[in-house]
């Protein structure tokens, strides 16, 4: 029972954050499934931010301490809710015709959905049982560093050190820190708290999937979509690895998300791309990649804010002053995030691998035969990743892409538009790493590609079938 109080407290922050940000003038539809799902990745990213300025003021008294932010953030939640109490702000209808009427759910999607979900359940339970210490890179990089933060006094900042081979110092702290705050109230390190913790994160980015493709293109395309995530038998082995890339995906699912969520909403709510900002930093809190991600969010973001053509000058203007204005609650939802990653990699992460030798980095990019060897893989892993007996998924969704009808209104969306120049921007990023990059390139390219293909993948599910209509009116059996 040890593990309830930092369990309760651990969704409480994310719960009061979520609601914090979220408008009330929301569809019910999905609704509790998006608010559990973002709660889980943004409780955990907070459990671990406190944890980690708890290590660096040298506080040994966790309750309090927890127990004191959680307050602070339940009173700003009560201040919004006495608000909106004062105003008539009932929940909207349904966005869609698709959604306002009952829907009769396909019944092959309902039983692919339902053997998929049990599948993978099972799937994950069996690994976590079989591997209780995950894979390689988390028992030597991750728990390892959550061990070290349980240490405390001075001890914990050997985590950094360059002297443990290939453990990567520079990696940012959210899940070993995440980690290490549940072994401070257990008292000792359960190996059953990582395992948890990615099985987790598994399901939150399932759900996430849903609850979102359910509220912006319907029940049917929520089924199929989620489906094709808990299809994918990579991403059920990776997640329970108890690594970071199914985390630092959740994260950036969640971001883009949010800030489609953000477009379907009438008015100016700055909820929602703020929110995005907030989750977008946890995955630059989550490794490396996610410094990438915010990087290229704000690059994707600011030409949405000026590509209205064609439209009259009144509602250009009047979409443009709404996307500027999300844009700057983007920044500040960031804003922390990057504040804190600066005081990390300045004053305690360990030196880098990837950008000590601007010479030999010069060098590496003007070699035609790095450009030609990254290609190939690219090409190799679309065909084979995810780990699929018969037909890649990858080769699926591109079929759905060019053969299903397009929502052309969506496509004219910033949101949407962010989100694509987003995934094109972080695949390109990917790229010009493996350029650069002091280890064995092949060695380094069969090793990681898939795990950083994996990152992006809920979030291209996301926006195929954002894009693509699924008829919804297929044999059906009668749920409403």
């Amino acid at each position: 029972m040890k593990v309830a109080l930092p369990a309760v407290l651990c969704l409480a922050y994310g719960f009061a954050l979520v609601r914090l940000c979220l408008p009330r003038r929301m569809p019910l539809a999905g609704r509790l499934l998006l608010e559990v799902s973002l709660s889980v990745g943004c409780g955990l990213g907070i459990f671990s931010v406190i944890f980690f300025i708890e290590r660096v003021v040298g506080v040994n008294k966790l309750t309090l301490a927890d127990i004191g932010i959680l307050a602070a953030l339940l009173a700003g939640l009560s201040i919004k809710l006495f608000r909106q109490a004062k105003g008539d702000q009932s929940p909207l209808k349904p966005w869609t015709e698709e959604r306002q009427e009952p829907v009769r759910l396909p019944i092959v999607a309902i039983a692919g959905f339902a053997i998929v979900l049990c599948a993978a359940g099972y799937s994950a339970v069996a690994r976590v049982l079989a591997y209780p210490h995950g894979g390689w890179d988390a028992f030597a990089i991750w728990n390892l560093r959550a061990r070290f933060l349980l240490s405390g006094g001075y001890c914990w900042r050997n985590a950094f050190s360059a002297l443990i081979p290939r453990s990567h110092p520079d990696y940012p702290l959210l899940l070993p820190a995440a980690t290490a705050h549940f072994w401070a109230f257990l008292g000792y390190d359960n190996p059953g708290v990582p395992a948890v913790i990615g099985v987790v994160f598994t399901f939150a980015t399932a759900g996430m999937l849903f609850a979102a493709l359910w509220m912006i293109r319907g029940i049917t395309n929520a089924l199929l979509g989620t489906t094709a995530l808990l299809a994918t038998p990579f991403f059920v082995e990776q997640g329970t690895t108890q690594c970071a890339d199914v985390p630092l995906g959740l994260f950036l699912l969640s971001g883009l998300v949010l800030l489609c969520l953000h477009d379907e909403m009438p008015g100016r709510s700055l909820g929602l791309p703020a929110l995005a900002g907030i989750v977008t930093g946890f995955a630059a809190w989550t490794k490396n990649e996610g410094l990438l991600l915010l990087c290229v969010v704000i690059a994707a973001r600011l030409p949405t804010c000026v590509r209205l053509r064609g439209l009259p000058r009144s509602d250009a203007q009047s979409i443009t002053r709404k996307d500027w204005t999300a844009t700057g609650a983007l920044l500040v939802g960031m804003a922390p995030a990057v504040l804190l990653m600066v005081c990390f990699k300045r004053f305690f992460a360990g030196p880098g691998e990837y950008f000590s030798d601007s010479g030999a980095m010069l060098h590496k990019l003007l070699m035609p035969a790095r450009y030609l060897t990254v290609l190939r893989w690219y090409g190799k892993d679309f065909f084979r990743f995810g780990h699929w007996t018969v037909v890649p998924g990858s080769l699926l969704l591109l079929v759905i892409c060019l053969m299903a009808q397009k929502n052309e209104a969506i496509s004219r969306q910033s949101g949407f538009q962010t989100s694509v120049v987003a995934l094109t921007l972080m695949a390109v990023g990917y790229f010009v790493i493996y350029l650069i990059t002091p280890l064995d390139l092949e060695w380094h390219l069969r090793f990681s590609l898939d795990r950083l293909f994996l990152q992006l993948w809920p979030s291209i599910i996301f926006l195929v079938f954002v894009r693509s209509s699924i008829p919804a009116k297929l044999p059906a059996v009668g749920l409403s």
